[in-house]
C-alpha cells in the first residue's frame, strides 16, 4: 500500500470535500427544479390568460359585481369559452386580439358581401347567429380532463374570497389581477401542477436532471485535476524540504533546496538554506578548530618529546638548563589549555563577580605593568586621552574587574605580538551619550603591519591569526581577541575591529556606564 504523503492526504481531503459539495449541489438543484417547475409553469400559463381577465372585467362592468358569477356556474363556463355572456356588451375588434388563439369569431351573416349584380340571391343555409353548443355528452368537454388547466383555475374578489372556479391556495397560486381603471376588483388565480403527472413533464424533468448531473460530473473531474495540480504545486516545496532535512540529518550539509516565489513556503525554503549553510559553516569551523588545536598542542609536545628522547639516548644530560626548557614547554602547554578553556567559556552564562569597576583605572594599571615590554619592543604608547578623561571624571561600569583586566591585557598583548619594532600605539577614550544611556568608548590603534579588509571580521574567531603562521613565537595562540569579545558582550558592550589610521589594526570597545550613587 503506498504511503499517504501530505500531498495525497490534502488531495484526498479536497477531493472528498468537492464530491460532497457537488452531490449536495446536484441534489438541491434537482429538488429545486422539481419543486419550482410547477409554480414556474403556472406563472407562464396565467400570463397567457390575459384574454380571460379582460372578459371577467367586462362581466364585472356589465353586472356591477361578482354576484351573478358566484350564482351562475354556467356564466363561468361561457367566459372560459370566450363568451362574455351579456347581450349589452359586444366585444370590439380591439378586444378580439385578447381572445385565445384557438378562438376565432365566425363572420356574421349581415357582414357578408352582397352577391354581384345579375346573380340570383343565395339560399340562406347558414344561421345568422352562432351554432348552439352540442348536446351534453355528444363531445367530451376538454375542461373536464384531469390535467386541464381549468381544473386549477379560479376567480377571487378583491378580499381573496372565492368567486368561481377551483378553490385555490392563494399562498402558492399564480395570480393575475383584474383591474377596473386603477382599482383591483379581483384576481385570476391558478394553482401549480402537483407532481409530474404528464409524460411531457417527466421528459422535461429527466432532461434537466441529466444536464445537472452531467455538469456536476464535468465539474468534479475539473475540480479533481485542479486539486491534484494545486496539491503538487503547493506541497512540492514541503516535500523538497523534507528530503533536504533528511539529507542534512545524514551529514550532507551542502544540501540546498530550490526556492521559488516570495510566499511563506519560499520564506521557509530560504530559512532552511540559511540554516544548512550555517550548519555547514559551523561544521567546517569545528573541523578547522580541531585541526588548529591539534597543531597548537603538537608544538610544545613535540619539543618536550625531543628533549625527553635526547635524555633517553644519552645525547643530553639532565641538568638545570634541560629542566628549564622542559618547564618552559609545560608552561606553554598549560597556557594554551587555559586559553582554550577561557575561549570556550561563555561569560553570559557563567556567573560574573559583579561590582562597581572603574575601567580607566584598570587600563592604567595594565599600561604600567606592560610599560617595560613596550619600551623593549620600541613601541611608543600614547595614552594622553585616557589621562585627560580620568582627570575630568571616573566612568564606572557594573562588571567583573578581573575579566576586564584580562581584556585590556589581551589587547595590549596583541599589539606587542604583531606590531613591528619602532611602531606606535594610540589609545583614545571618550564618553558618548547622555543621561542613563552613556557609554565609554575606548579605541586601540597600532601601527603596521595591518590586516586585509576581508580578514578583519574574523579576528575575533578562535585560533585565527591574520599572518597565517602557526608558530606560537609569532603572535600567540589566536585566542585573545575571542576571549575579549565574549567578556565585553557579557558586560553588555560591543567590540569591533577596523583599519587603523596608523597602518595597523584599530580595536574599538564600547562599555555601558552606570551612574555613581
Amino acid at each position: 500500500m503506498p504511503r499517504l504523503t501530505l500531498s495525497r492526504k490534502i488531495f484526498f481531503a479536497l477531493a472528498t470535500l468537492l464530491v460532497v459539495l457537488l452531490l449536495l449541489s446536484a441534489a438541491f438543484s434537482i429538488f429545486a427544479l422539481q419543486r419550482g417547475l410547477g409554480p414556474y409553469v403556472a406563472e407562464i400559463e396565467i400570463r397567457r390568460m390575459d384574454w380571460l381577465a379582460q372578459l371577467l372585467q367586462k362581466h364585472y362592468a356589465a353586472n356591477g359585481s361578482w354576484d351573478k358569477l358566484r350564482k351562475d356556474e354556467g356564466a363561468w363556463h361561457r367566459l372560459q369559452m370566450g363568451d362574455p355572456g351579456t347581450a349589452q356588451v359586444e366585444p370590439r375588434e380591439a378586444d378580439d386580439a385578447r381572445l385565445p388563439p384557438w378562438y376565432a369569431r365566425p363572420p356574421r351573416f349581415e357582414d357578408r358581401p352582397p352577391p354581384p349584380p345579375g346573380f340570383p340571391p343565395q339560399l340562406e343555409l347558414l344561421p345568422r347567429r352562432y351554432m348552439p353548443p352540442p348536446a351534453p355528452g355528444f363531445f367530451s368537454d376538454p375542461r373536464e380532463a384531469a390535467d386541464s388547466i381549468y381544473q386549477r383555475l379560479g376567480v377571487v374578489d378583491a378580499t381573496g374570497a372565492r368567486v368561481a372556479g377551483a378553490s385555490v391556495n392563494l399562498a402558492s397560486a399564480a395570480r393575475l389581477p383584474i383591474r377596473r381603471g386603477h382599482l383591483v376588483i379581483g384576481e385570476l388565480v391558478l394553482a401549480p401542477v402537483e407532481g409530474l403527472d404528464s409524460e411531457a413533464d417527466r421528459v422535461f424533468f429527466a432532461r434537466q436532471s441529466g444536464v445537472i448531473l452531467l455538469t456536476g460530473l464535468v465539474g468534479l473531474v475539473v475540480a479533481l485535476v485542479l486539486s491534484w495540480q494545486l496539491a503538487r504545486r503547493w506541497l512540492s516545496p514541503i516535500d523538497a524540504l523534507t528530503q533536504g532535512a533528511q539529507d542534512v540529518a545524514r551529514g550532507r550539509l551542502g544540501t540546498r533546496v530550490q526556492v521559488r516565489g516570495s510566499d511563506e513556503l519560499a520564506l521557509l525554503g530560504r530559512t532552511f538554506n540559511n540554516m544548512a549553510e550555517r550548519l555547514d559553516t559551523v561544521e567546517t569551523s569545528r573541523r578547522a578548530w580541531l585541526a588548529d588545536v591539534a597543531h597548537e598542542l603538537r608544538t610544545p609536545l613535540a619539543a618536550m618529546r625531543a628533549e625527553i628522547e635526547a635524555l633517553q639516548d644519552g645525547v643530553r644530560s639532565f641538568d638545570d638548563r634541560t629542566a628549564l626548557r622542559l618547564h618552559r614547554q609545560v608552561m606553554r602547554l598549560g597556557q594554551l589549555v587555559d586559553d582554550l578553556r577561557s575561549s570556550m567559556r561563555d561569560p553570559r552564562v557563567e556567573s560574573l563577580t559583579r561590582s562597581s569597576v572603574f575601567p580607566l583605572v584598570l587600563l592604567k594599571e595594565v599600561l604600567a605593568a606592560t610599560h617595560d615590554r613596550f619600551v623593549q619592543h620600541r613601541i611608543a604608547v600614547d595614552a594622553q586621552a585616557v589621562d585627560a578623561l580620568a582627570a575630568q571624571s571616573q566612568p564606572m561600569v557594573e562588571g567583573d574587574a578581573h575579566r576586564l583586566h584580562q581584556v585590556f591585557m589581551n589587547l595590549l598583548e596583541n599589539t606587542l605580538s604583531y606590531t613591528d619594532a619602532g611602531g606606535a600605539l594610540h589609545i583614545g577614550a571618550a564618553v558618548e551619550g547622555s543621561g542613563g544611556a552613556q557609554r565609554l568608548v575606548l579605541r586601540f590603534d597600532d601601527s603596521a603591519p595591518g590586516v586585509m579588509a576581508g580578514e578583519l571580521p574574523r579576528l575575533f574567531e578562535r585560533l585565527f591569526r591574520a599572518e597565517g603562521s602557526r608558530n606560537r613565537t609569532l603572535g600567540g595562540s589566536g585566542l585573545g581577541l575571542s576571549i575579549c569579545r565574549a567578556t565585553v558582550e557579557a558586560h553588555g558592550g560591543e567590540i569591533d575591529a577596523s583599519a587603523s589610521p596608523l597602518g595597523g589594526v584599530g580595536i574599538t570597545m564600547w562599555l555601558p556606564l552606570v551612574q555613581a550613587s
